[in-house]
């Protein structure tokens, strides 16, 4: 059998990103596990392992291995065998890492691809394209006032409008910049706002784009097991057991003050230009940017922070519980050859 061919889902996260993974999970032809965020967590954690010889190859393998499978919406029917994936490096890698577990999830489930959702891996673009030949990009984005909404209630990521604006800002110039670099038969960007307003078209369109068929069950996600359980594990997803809400957008007029959508417009200007979302202030009001302002904000992003696990549901946090018990057993380690 052919080596499974991967997918990498890119943009900011809040931008329906699991809407269009479990869409895409219906098919067939399509394993798209939700995404434990292998590369964004382990690629920081690497030093504490040192060099990677086959002791500490082993032991990172392990210890990714116990992280996916902590993973707060469980892969279902996926058996990580730790010594496949070492038998099967063609070097020791984490990108070789990820990519091998991807696989399995994809060969557990017959299917052509592994679609990874962990958005961020944009900014792993150059080692993702040395491990993952022929890799394919999704482009997912959305209007990133309406991103921020959806950041202020959620139990990850930034607060403070200045910070979400400029995440935002940076994870779009990074997807523009590769797309500059990626040839149309391995790069294709979708807006959220289509998605939810147009979705057979658009989604039958993207099954073109990946040369597999187009199923009507993709459409009806919210009956499948997949998406029931990823609803079940955080309040932030709980979305994914309902249809497609054709009006889930533009929400930032309402929820956002004056003040907050003209400083995202600040910040964020040139990107939104790019892909053609209006701004609605003067843009005149520099003083919301300025660098007393901005060291004001980092103070108050960190009070919205916490302010927010405060607030979370406890079965939110004891979902992520045992993931960050392993990356904090991990810094705790003292490994042989460990650089530190």
């Amino acid at each position: 059998m052919k080596n499974p061919q991967g997918i990498q889902i890119i943009g900011t996260q809040r931008s329906g990103s699991n809407l269009l993974r479990v869409i895409l999970d219906q098919s067939e032809a399509i394993a798209s596990p939700h995404p434990p965020h292998i590369l964004v967590t382990f690629v920081p954690l690497l030093k504490f392992y040192g060099p990677l010889d086959d002791y500490a190859y082993k032991i990172l393998i392990n210890d990714v291995a116990d992280y996916v499978e902590a993973n707060p919406v469980p892969w279902d029917g996926v058996r990580i065998n730790k010594d496949w994936i070492f038998e099967n490096s063609r070097v020791h890698s984490i990108y070789e890492i990820n990519r091998l577990i991807y696989e399995q999830a994809a060969i557990a489930k017959g299917a052509k691809y592994w679609c990874c959702k962990s958005m961020a891996n944009v900014h792993y673009a150059d080692d993702l394209e040395s491990y993952n030949p022929g890799l394919k990009y999704i482009y997912l984005y959305r209007d990133g006032r309406d991103v921020a909404v959806s950041f202020k209630k959620a139990i990850v990521g930034e607060k403070h409008i200045y910070h979400l604006a400029q995440q935002w800002a940076y994870d779009q110039a990074a997807c523009i910049k590769l797309a500059e670099r990626i040839g149309e038969e391995r790069f294709f960007a979708l807006n959220y706002e289509t998605l939810i307003t147009q979705p057979e078209m658009l989604i039958r369109k993207l099954c073109k784009f990946l040369e597999i068929d187009y199923d009507d069950n993709m459409l009806s996600f919210y009956n499948s097991n997949e998406s029931k359980a990823t609803a079940a594990a955080g309040e932030m997803w709980q979305n994914l057991e309902k249809p497609i809400m054709n009006n889930n957008k533009g929400k930032f007029h309402k929820e956002l003050t004056p003040a907050e959508i003209e400083i995202f417009e600040l910040v964020s200007y040139d990107v939104l230009q790019k892909l053609n979302y209006p701004v609605f202030t003067s843009l005149t009001n520099t003083q919301f940017i300025s660098p007393d302002a901005i060291e004001a904000y980092g103070s108050d992003n960190e009070m919205l922070k916490k302010q927010t696990l405060n607030n979370a549901r406890q079965s939110d946090l004891d979902r992520r519980e045992l993931q960050l018990q392993i990356v904090r057993d991990i810094k705790s380690k003292v490994l042989e050859n460990t650089v530190l």
